[in-house]
């Protein structure tokens, strides 16, 4: 079966976020009234698994081991089954 999954990866909390940061500032020189902005990396894996929860197991691995830095980072992500 054919799956995808969306991963939301985010800086944990007391962790510097400098594109965040400029992107703040940037919107305030425009005159937004925008108190913090904060960078989540989205991806979007589709890949073959036997079983909804074999999928779930592979993503969470996939996060683990490339997509998201356990030191520094969360992760969040929902995995669906495509036609």
């Amino acid at each position: 079966m054919r799956y995808q999954a969306h991963v939301e990866v985010r800086l944990k909390p007391g962790h510097s976020d400098p594109e965040g940061e400029t992107a703040a500032k940037s919107l305030r020189d425009l005159k937004y009234e925008v108190e913090m902005v904060r960078v989540v990396k989205v991806y979007e894996v589709t890949f073959d698994a036997e079983s909804i929860q074999r999928a779930e197991e592979e993503v969470e691995e996939m996060c683990r081991r490339l997509l998201a830095n356990p030191v520094k980072d969360t992760y969040h992500y929902d995995v669906v089954e495509v036609e």
